[in-house]
């Protein structure tokens, strides 16, 4: 028996000593799951973790999705760097008996069209080179350029409960995919978040992604962490003008060894701040403005309809003229299918 044990230990040993030989912390490996999503939250420099409460609480924090009394649909377009980017968005969410919330959500981001060279290449005298020679060419033959994309899909499974009127928790099981060219990779991480709110004014959330640490596996062997970011938001809301103006803050913290590239940072420890606030008045409209934490200054205006509700944001980098990158534009929609029958069970 324990020679099985101990048989067993090393062979478990030997099996972990080779994943982490191809296993590596993947910097900015999740940064295409940190573009966010919705009008609003994008007007407000994506502070969010303690306010989300529709469905788009399914990406910056589960625990939101529990305030949800109808169900919903969200849809997003937007294209970063000009055309360049194609980033797209839909969720939808349900609430379930008095107390529970169930959501969907799924992201695409992609570059599409690129140029594929890599058998294109042609000697001095026009000879097609052999496979282990690509590297070696002096002009292409135009004929032979095909086209790949870099394609990541994100889905978000989430669910969500009212542990009491003012605390709500969840948890989301994220599921990755990645493609470039003929490589592709997959990967499972975990999310779970709280809300709080000790008066009916004050909001404070806590969103911890990829908790475990979600690990990416590439087809080509490779193994890419995505190590966890730990959110906390607060914000506060102000009678103001008729309306309610709401200003909210967020941290960000990661473990990445970010060092400059965050707002401040100790050893691999790093911190981004970024804030918004939002003035709404009444249920008609809304105006917002925010800056977030890749350092862009973001305004945003929101519309509510009957059962539908469209917002806008715009975010401009905070550089120079001369080497500023294209503006953001992003319009959302979310839908409510606010009717009798379709409301949370109150009993």
């Amino acid at each position: 028996m324990i020679r099985k044990i101990v048989f067993v230990l090393c062979m478990y040993l030997c099996t972990c000593m080779n994943l982490f030989s191809q296993t590596v912390i993947g910097k900015y490996a999740g940064e295409f799951l940190a573009i966010g999503v919705g009008g609003r939250a994008l007007g407000m420099g994506s502070s969010q973790t303690a306010i989300a409460n529709d469905v788009t609480a399914g990406y910056w924090n589960p625990a939101g999705l529990a305030s949800m009394d109808y169900p919903q649909i969200a849809l997003m377009h937007e294209e970063h760097f000009g055309s360049l980017v194609s980033y797209n968005y839909a969720a939808v969410a349900i609430p379930y008996g008095t107390d529970m919330s169930f959501g969907l959500s799924i992201m695409r981001s992609s570059i599409d069209g690129i140029p594929d060279t890599r058998k294109a290449g042609v000697d001095a005298n026009g000879n097609p080179l052999p496979a282990n020679q690509y590297d070696n060419f002096t002009s292409l033959d135009y004929s032979k350029i095909t086209e790949f994309s870099d394609a990541d899909w994100a889905f978000y499974l989430t669910f969500a409960k009212r542990q009491s009127d003012n605390f709500y928790w969840g948890a989301n099981i994220k599921l990755i995919s990645r493609s470039i060219a003929e490589y592709n990779a997959i990967g499972v991480g975990f999310d779970v978040g709280a809300t709080y709110r000790p008066t009916d004014k004050l909001y404070l959330g806590l969103n911890i992604q990829d908790i475990t640490t979600t690990i990416v596996a590439w087809s080509t062997g490779l193994n890419e962490l995505i190590t966890p970011t730990v959110k906390l938001g607060a914000a506060y809301a102000i009678p103001f003008f008729g309306g309610t103006l709401l200003p909210a803050a967020d941290f960000d913290v990661r473990f990445e060894n970010r060092e400059t590239a965050s707002t401040f940072h100790v050893g691999p420890v790093s911190v981004d701040a970024h804030a918004g606030f939002e003035y709404k008045f009444k249920n008609i409209f809304a105006i917002r403005g925010g800056y977030n934490d890749v350092k862009e200054f973001t305004v945003g205006a929101g519309i509510f309809l009957p059962k539908l509700e469209i917002d806008y944001s715009f975010a401009r980098f905070s550089q120079s003229e001369a080497d500023r990158l294209p503006d953001t534009h992003r319009i959302s929609l979310i839908v409510t299918l606010e009717q009798p029958k379709f409301m949370r069970n109150s009993n």
